[in-house]
C-alpha cells in the first residue's frame, strides 16, 4: 500500500454500517440476557402456582354448586 492510497483507505466508510449493526445487534443480545435473568426467577414462581393448581383435585361430579 502506497502512501497516496492510505487517506482513501482512512476515508472509506464502506464497512462502518457493518459496525454499526455489530455493535447493536450485541446491544439487543446484551438486554435479552439481562431481562431473562430478572424475569426467570418470577417465571419460575408462577409456574410453580400453576402446577399446583393443575395438580390440585378440583373435579365435582354435580351441576350445581
Amino acid at each position: 500500500m502506497s502512501f497516496k492510497s492510505l487517506p482513501n483507505f482512512l476515508a472509506d466508510e464502506s464497512g462502518a454500517v457493518t459496525v454499526d449493526w455489530v455493535v447493536l445487534t450485541a446491544a439487543l443480545v446484551g438486554l435479552g440476557l439481562a431481562v431473562m435473568s430478572v424475569v426467570s426467577g418470577g417465571l419460575e414462581d408462577l409456574s410453580g402456582d400453576i402446577n399446583s393448581q393443575l395438580e390440585a383435585d378440583h373435579i365435582t361430579d354435580a351441576f350445581s354448586d
